[in-house]
């Protein structure tokens, strides 16, 4: 097994220091570190950073635990070859892409039902007065349908946090590295290869992330195009690294 690296394990302590410190304060430190909404008066510029280092509370334990897990599983090899200047900038963007698409994907399906909404005699003003009061009309539950009024509210009320964006980041590498690499898992009785078992996550967050559903059933909790945005950016600077003629600028 790979002996962890010096900013893995710095990686890994931040993340254990909030957790720790998100279970002392409580609510008052979801509500400052995790991200919401920008529409939503709990919104502030540095939840786009500190999101990917909250995780969520007791007693969902496993939510930190996988994370921390694949962090070090797969960001020691990456840190191995790339060293840590390199492979910091690589996680915090792969977070930062993963806010942007969640966030995007929010504003489309928010601002949807406000345009209904406005087209039925309601002004965005007093619709954003009484989201902020934090509570809903009735009435708009008749003029939405219903997955267009729950991720209407979802996206308003809802907030995000886990390091789940830049670890899949991370996968997306791994798997341009070392794309032979056998993966096994508890649910999956075989190994299977970087290469595939990749791309096969992506498209079942993706498929998840579309029909709203969880990969165990019922409401999954799960910002799954946060996921996406994360391998996406993962991806794009892979492929630059991979093709630019300047060997310094290789990831290689």
């Amino acid at each position: 097994m790979m002996n962890i690296t010096p900013t893995v394990k710095q990686l890994l302590i931040i993340n254990v220091l909030f957790y720790i410190g998100s279970i002392i304060v409580g609510e008052p430190a979801y509500k400052m570190l995790s991200m919401y909404f920008y529409e939503n008066p709990d919104f502030h510029f540095w939840q786009i950073f500190t999101h990917m280092f909250m995780h969520a509370p007791l007693p969902n334990i496993m939510h930190i635990a996988f994370n921390m897990f694949a962090l070090y599983s797969f960001g020691s090899a990456l840190e191995h070859y790339w060293g840590g200047k390199r492979f910091i900038f690589f996680y915090i963007s792969c977070g930062l892409g993963a806010a942007l698409l969640h966030t995007l994907v929010n504003y489309y399906f928010f601002e949807s039902a406000i345009n209904t909404l406005v087209a039925n005699g309601y002004s965005k003003l007093e619709i954003l007065k009484t989201l902020s009061e934090g509570k809903f009309d009735t009435k708009w539950q008749q003029l939405l349908s219903p997955s267009s009024f729950d991720a209407f509210t979802g996206a308003y009320f809802g907030n995000v946090v886990g390091a789940s964006g830049a670890i899949y980041g991370l996968l997306v590498a791994f798997a341009f590295m070392f794309p032979n690499a056998e993966l096994a898992l508890m649910f999956i009785p075989v190994p299977v290869k970087a290469k595939y078992f990749v791309p096969g996550l992506l498209l079942v967050d993706l498929y998840l992330g579309v029909s709203g559903g969880s990969i165990f059933g019922g409401s999954s909790g799960i910002a799954h195009f946060a996921h996406i945005g994360g391998a996406i950016v993962g991806f794009a600077m892979m492929w630059y690294w991979r093709n630019n003629k300047f060997n310094h600028k290789r990831w290689n």
